[in-house]
């Protein structure tokens, strides 16, 4: 499919409305589109299994059964050529969609930096034939889209990185360790792979020893084959070309355990791929933009990492 009808059908599908950012001074614009003009990979056909989405005070917190997935692109009053694609966690059970996804989009507007929320599908044997590479195909559609769109959105192609919270960190290390798996067949060479990811509270290992059983259990179900615990342990597919990375991770989570950021930290550095990490002493799981406490200083590092990089 060439790039002026991917255009077309981005246009004919769009829909778009506007709304404030966190940045009183700035107005971001909000455009819906489905991640998918093709078929969707790996799908099966199932009209019982709906969407649900969880609501306070009007305002969508949450989704789960997700099974048509979609791009929610956020675009800055003023682009800065940057753009990061963001997996909102929920242990792949469901999608954090508001503290994860639409309050992160909103900060890094207010950074002038184009913001993707995706809702990716999540791992279902009643929607995939192999729940364990959906997520991932959606990731991997989602960067080809946006770097093959990024004259559209007024992005530099090569300053697209990833954002992942919890199991969502999962799924951006996974797509920083497995872009080049061919995990559905493309219609071009455009590359999956981030220029840069930053891990925040990420689930990286599916070992017994620090995984998150939740997240392993809804991924790759309840008794997992070795290859596919080897597999989907990010921490052992890390190799010289992986994106540098920022870390971050709270040294009292209860949830996903520190060691998953160090385990990953330590790959990185034994393949000599750049990487920075943070533990804050208090924080525990899934603290979003931070809580009261250290935590709450993790986006002023990660502004002057992205600084650091040239991406702000």
């Amino acid at each position: 499919m060439n790039s002026k009808l991917i255009n077309k059908n981005l246009l004919h599908f769009s829909i778009i409305f506007f709304i404030l950012s966190l940045n009183s001074n700035c107005i971001a614009q909000v455009e819906i589109i489905p991640l998918w003009t093709t078929p969707i990979p790996n799908e099966i056909k199932n009209t019982e299994y709906q969407e649900n989405k969880v609501y306070k005070d009007t305002i969508l917190q949450s989704v789960t059964n997700v099974s048509v997935p979609t791009l929610t692109v956020y675009k800055p009053k003023k682009a800065n050529g940057t753009a990061i694609l963001i997996f909102p966690g929920g242990g792949y059970d469901h999608l954090s969609i508001l503290k994860e996804g639409k309050k992160i989009a909103q900060w890094l507007n207010s950074l002038e930096i184009t913001a993707f929320v995706l809702k990716y599908r999540l791992p279902s044997d009643k929607i995939m034939n192999d729940k364990s590479i959906g997520p991932l195909q959606d990731a991997q559609g989602a960067m080809r889209l946006i770097r093959r769109n990024a004259n559209t959105w007024n992005i530099n192609p090569n300053k697209i990185g990833v954002i992942g919270f919890s199991a969502g960190g999962h799924l951006a290390a996974l797509l920083s360790t497995h872009y080049n798996e061919n995990t559905y067949p493309k219609s071009d060479t455009i590359s999956a792979r981030p220029d840069f990811s930053l891990l925040i509270y990420p689930v990286i290992s599916m070992k017994n020893e620090i995984g998150h059983k939740s997240s392993r259990n809804y991924l790759l179900g309840e008794n997992p084959t070795d290859e596919a615990i080897q597999k989907f342990s990010c921490e052992l597919s890390v190799n010289k070309d992986t994106p540098p990375t920022f870390l971050v991770h709270a040294a009292n989570d209860k949830s996903v355990p520190v060691e998953n950021s160090i385990v990953y930290f330590l790959a990185l550095k034994k393949n000599n791929a750049p990487a920075e990490m943070h533990v804050y002493e208090n924080g525990g799981h899934g603290f979003g933009l931070g809580v009261q406490g250290t935590s709450s200083h993790w986006t002023d590092d990660c502004i002057r990492w992205l600084k650091s990089c040239h991406y702000l």
